[in-house]
């Protein structure tokens, strides 16, 4: 089910009366609502594939009490091998097989070897990445000793599947979300309207930005032969804004519809193409994706620490696996592989951790070498965005070759209706306005301490410019891919 339909505009009401007018005095079955709305919501997409979220569920609760339970650190770490095993495999599987075989059949083939070898052509269950991470982060945390393990299956099966971030994040730690489920929750006039604020950013943020961006960027990767570099260059910037509000929008309603129930989840965007290096632009971008690698892949091989070859090490392993998160293609390992270099010159000076802050704080423009670091932040960012949103390694090279042409200085052309470009960069650009003056907000319609008046003049503002400009062919989130 998609939040950009008609169908969720049903769904959510709903769920929303029964949760706090039939079941308000009923914690368990407030749960039991969210799981069943859950599976509902997931099912919607394909009900086939629903036996995994429970197989999951189950495999990693019993893991979590059989951890707490087991006094042999062997045991324990059997224990955990399986629930990784288990989920890991699965995901592997379904997302990974094909990719491993063929480039395995490729690299016989060299050596004049040939191998046959079948595909299992399957289709990649929805989220499966986002809530394989959400349990695995359970299992490792009841073993760290961070955790206490759950008795109640319900609120355990409420965190794994809860709808709003179930099928693309953010990805919510155990520590963070199972205990919301474990306490009564009672309705929050002033959250909820928050929570509506943010939902309404969202599907601005899709359906105006993401949607009509979508429009310019898929006839110039569709056929970037007869264009101009400039045209080219300017279609990689529209999807570095397709992507960002696409994927940032999703998490805008997601957060925000968690906000209704009284559930909060964590930031997951923090206007990342306002960051002065790759260091920042990682520490705001996909927030809960960077901090779980961080904190169960980066520092476990060490992190930072150690010789210049273990830091060069961890670095592309963390980014390399993160690009294979995405998918299973060398345009995504390419990505993350760019982005490692991006990374490394900052982390071998200790300027990683520069830029804690809001840039420009206090003030309403940022100075001259703010300026000229975002700018350079944000294009090494779009040249790496030509590999995330090209279907081949081969096509994202000559991509960027036609890009950086003698006529990467030409004036763009119009490949679209010219009426239609023009509108669609004013929106951009209005919405980087409104992303600027807001940049230390948790989203853009965080205006809660202005009058109600001007808040209902911006909300009718925000609606008029969603059905005059937005696309509402139901189109999916790109982050559903993965």
């Amino acid at each position: 089910m998609l939040f950009n339909s008609i169908d969720f505009a049903l769904f959510l009401p709903v769920v929303f009366v029964l949760y706090w007018f039939v079941f308000k005095n009923s914690l368990r079955y407030q749960n039991l609502l969210i799981v069943a709305a859950s599976y509902v919501f997931y099912g919607w997409w394909d009900w086939r594939f629903l036996g995994l979220i429970v197989f999951s569920t189950v495999l990693d609760f019993f893991i979590g009490k059989s951890l707490e339970e087991a006094k042999l650190e062997l045991n324990r770490k059997l224990l955990l091998y399986t629930s990784f095993t288990v989920n890991l495999g699965f995901l592997g599987v379904f997302k990974y097989f094909d990719f491993f075989v063929s480039n395995f059949i490729d690299a016989f083939s060299l050596f004049g070897v040939e191998i046959s070898a079948g595909s299992l052509n399957i289709i990649l269950p929805v989220g499966i990445s986002f809530y394989t991470f959400q349990t695995l982060s359970y299992s490792i945390d009841v073993y760290r000793r961070k955790l206490k393990h759950t008795d109640y299956f319900i609120a355990f099966s409420a965190f794994v599947c809860f709808f709003p971030q179930l099928v693309a994040g953010p990805i919510e730690r155990a520590t963070n979300l199972l205990p919301q489920f474990l306490k009564a929750r009672k309705f929050n006039y002033d959250q909820a309207a928050d929570g509506m604020r943010q939902i309404l950013w969202g599907l601005f943020k899709k359906v105006v930005i993401a949607d009509n961006c979508a429009v310019f960027v898929n006839a110039i990767f569709d056929n970037p032969d007869p264009l101009s570099g400039s045209t080219l260059f300017m279609g990689a910037v529209f999807f570095a804004f397709q992507i960002y509000c696409d994927f940032s929008g999703y998490s805008d309603i997601a957060i925000g519809t968690s906000r209704l129930f009284n559930i909060n989840l964590k930031q997951n965007f923090a206007t990342p193409y306002f960051s002065r290096n790759i260091g920042e632009f990682w520490r705001r971008w996909h927030i809960s994706l960077s901090t779980w690698f961080r904190d169960y892949l980066y520092i476990p091989l060490g992190g930072s620490k150690g010789g210049a070859w273990n830091k060069i090490r961890n670095v592309f392993v963390i980014f390399i696996v993160s690009g294979l998160w995405h998918g299973a293609s060398w345009n995504f390992i390419v990505w993350g592989g760019l982005n490692a270099l991006y990374f490394l010159p900052l982390m071998l000076t200790k300027k990683n951790r520069n830029h804690l802050n809001t840039v420009a704080e206090g003030s309403l423009f940022p100075t001259y070498k703010e300026f000229l670091s975002i700018g350079f932040t944000f294009f090494l960012t779009v040249i790496a965005w030509v590999f995330f949103r090209a279907d081949t390694l081969t096509e994202a090279v000559h991509y960027l070759n036609l890009m950086f042409s003698s006529s990467f200085f030409s004036m763009p052309s119009f490949i679209t209706p010219k009426a239609f470009m023009l509108y669609t960069t004013i929106l951009i650009c209005l919405f980087i306005a409104v992303e600027w003056v807001q940049r230390d907000k948790k989203f853009g319609l965080s205006i809660e301490n202005l009058s109600r008046p001007s808040r209902w003049v911006i909300y009718t503002i925000v609606v008029g410019v969603i059905i005059t400009f937005g696309q509402f062919g139901g189109s999916e989130f790109i982050y559903f891919q993965f």
